[in-house]
């Protein structure tokens, strides 16, 4: 389907994706396996599938709630499922994120440092509400009088999202790290990603030599703990860590985000992957 015919069948909704974006994105899809010609049912239209994906993740409606001049809900769904399951809104974030810091050398000549993979890291976490529909690792933050899961990051010191781990909201940070780490060894993608980075910066919730020895030993990185001056009182930003505080705020833009609505955690981390994406696809 051309451009112009798009445009003559619906109004554009502030969620489309854009034609540039298209164009970096449609690469990154696997191909369409059936042939219509041998009697297989006909391709969905891939741009209206990702562009009914993020109009779900922008306006926080239903998957059911998907307007009728976009793809049946049940296709978009699918196809949303079936990429999360094989980790390729992970993937597809991967390589954005590459993109972008090879954009941004470029674009800062002076800048003779910055490689298309991260040397240097932040890690935090966000702790959100579930909705009453239940779902897996769901639990109760007493810090934050939260019940629902915790959102732990790891961004570059440009705020782009290289992991994301969502766990029970009970977790604690250090536990939480941990296990985040230990994803980004176990997955390929993730592990070539973060395979340069040599330190990360964490709040006083990652402290402890326990920790500290345990990355070293496991990831060989230098864990540095950034506290908050006993001094300051109100709103103040800590160096280096207000970077993930940032990323965490452009990934709330999306209001599918505001909660946690998904049944599974690959489901939530497929959601915040996509929210990184659609930004990033903005800015290439």
């Amino acid at each position: 389907m051309s451009t112009t015919q798009r445009k003559a069948k619906r109004p554009k909704y502030p969620s489309d994706i854009s034609n540039q974006g298209w164009k970096v994105i449609k690469k990154l899809l696997p191909k369409p396996k059936s042939n219509p010609k041998e009697g297989g049912r006909p391709p969905a239209d891939l741009r209206e599938v990702i562009n009914g994906i993020f109009y779900v993740l922008k306006t926080g409606c239903s998957w059911r709630s998907l307007p009728h001049d976009l793809p049946n809900y049940n296709t978009v769904y699918g196809y949303f499922n079936r990429w999360s399951q094989t980790g390729l809104w992970r993937q597809i974030n991967s390589i954005l994120v590459q993109k972008l810091r090879k954009k941004q050398k470029k674009r800062k000549k002076q800048d003779k440092t910055r490689k298309k993979r991260p040397s240097a890291a932040v890690i935090d976490s966000q702790s959100v509400k579930t909705t009453s529909c239940g779902g897996e690792q769901i639990g109760y933050d007493g810090g934050k009088k939260t019940k629902g899961r915790k959102r732990f990051i790891l961004t570059d010191t440009m705020g782009n999202l290289l992991a994301v781990l969502v766990l029970a909201a009970g977790v604690t940070e250090k536990d939480g790290a941990k296990k985040l780490l230990e994803h980004i060894k176990k997955t390929s993608v993730l592990n070539h990603l973060c395979a340069k980075i040599k330190l990360v910066w964490v709040d006083g919730g990652y402290r402890g030599e326990d920790l500290i020895n345990w990355v070293r030993d496991v990831m060989n990185w230098a864990w540095v703990v950034v506290l908050r001056s006993d001094d300051v009182k109100g709103f103040v930003v800590i160096p280096k860590r207000w970077v993930v505080e940032r990323t965490f705020a452009w990934i709330c833009q999306a209001r599918r985000l505001s909660k946690d609505y998904e049944k599974t955690t690959v489901s939530s981390e497929s959601m915040i992957y996509l929210s990184m994406i659609r930004i990033n696809l903005n800015r290439l």
